[in-house]
């Protein structure tokens, strides 16, 4: 693969270049390809470094090579359009050539775009906690899945949040997954109401770590495992053990880190998937939860309305214009 500008620099206070973003998506190229292939991707490009402009580009760049293919999928708009596979390293590096520093896979597969394969749930620290905040979220978060009948996984953001991923099997569509995640994120707020909240709004949260629940959309997607986060430490999403936890300083996961780590240490993630459970558990929660009058919760602002939502206006502002 011919990488154009190899000496670009993509990181300033690294000196980090794009020649180096492509040795390390190669060091990191299988457990990159076992969290992130097969699935539909939206590539974050920056053709000028992480402190120049950016933008997302979901369907394949023109001149892609025969070895990248793509899939049509559906958005929330029912519009239809092809969007990127990685199978192979090789992909991964050509999206680097096309100044891609974050990768952002969908939680389907290529093959069944509709039925989600892994059930996400992101906690973002809110203004006034930060990433040790999420631990103690994260643990019981653990212990809420479990009881549901679902092994959790776990990476850093590669921010200040964490992701707690949950392989299930691809039969249920997204709108399902969704309620299955919310009813898990209000099972957990009722565990640590002082500390977590699922409050849509910014100004209801408070200084708790937000649940968030509308990652779980149709073409709502994370950072993947392994990608890097257009920040200027140049940090990864890493997957950690669980044991790892309490311990992690998600700050020190980085593009000149994580390929020793992943020589020394392995891949946590390497069974991920081996044993899908399914969500019937927490779709019971969610019909419980309606039966004592939680509903719908709101959706991004460019979604569609949909059945049972509540008002998309700022608790505020609604209390004001009454």
């Amino acid at each position: 693969m011919r990488i154009s500008s190899p000496s670009r620099v993509l990181w300033p206070d690294l000196g980090f270049t794009k020649l180096d973003l492509a040795n390390y998506l190669i060091a990191v190229g299988d457990a990159f390809v076992a969290a992130n292939g097969d699935r539909p991707l939206s590539l974050q490009r920056f053709p000028e470094g992480i402190d120049g402009e950016q933008f997302f580009s979901k369907n394949p760049p023109k001149g892609a090579p025969d070895y990248v293919r793509s899939v049509m999928v559906i958005y929330p708009s029912a519009r239809s359009h092809p969007q990127l596979i990685i199978d192979e390293p090789a992909a991964a590096v050509w999206a680097v050539q096309m100044n891609t520093i974050v990768f952002h896979p969908w939680p389907s597969r290529a093959e069944d775009s509709d039925n989600p394969d892994q059930l996400r749930i992101d906690l973002d620290p809110q203004p006034g906690t930060d990433f040790d905040d999420a631990i103690p979220a994260a643990i019981e978060l653990r212990k809420v899945l479990a009881e549901a009948g679902l092994e959790a996984f776990i990476k850093t953001s590669g921010n200040r949040g964490l992701h707690v991923f949950a392989p299930i099997e691809p039969v249920r569509e997204f709108l399902d997954v969704r309620h299955a995640v919310i009813a898990a994120a209000r099972e957990l707020e009722r565990r640590m109401p002082d500390k977590v909240t699922t409050a849509w709004w910014k100004e209801e949260r408070g200084e708790r770590i937000f649940v968030d629940f509308n990652q779980a959309n149709r073409d709502r997607t994370m950072a993947g495992a392994y990608s890097p986060r257009a920040l200027a430490h140049a940090p990864v999403s890493t997957p950690i053990t669980w044991d790892e936890l309490e311990t992690t300083d998600p700050k020190a996961f980085t593009v000149l880190t994580v390929p020793d780590r992943l020589r020394t240490v392995g891949d946590p993630w390497a069974d991920f998937g081996a044993k899908p459970g399914n969500i019937d558990e927490l779709l019971g929660w969610w019909a419980r939860d309606l039966e004592n009058g939680l509903g719908e919760l709101p959706f991004p602002p460019d979604y569609p309305k949909m059945p049972g939502e509540p008002p998309r206006v700022q608790p505020s502002r609604a209390r004001k214009e009454a």
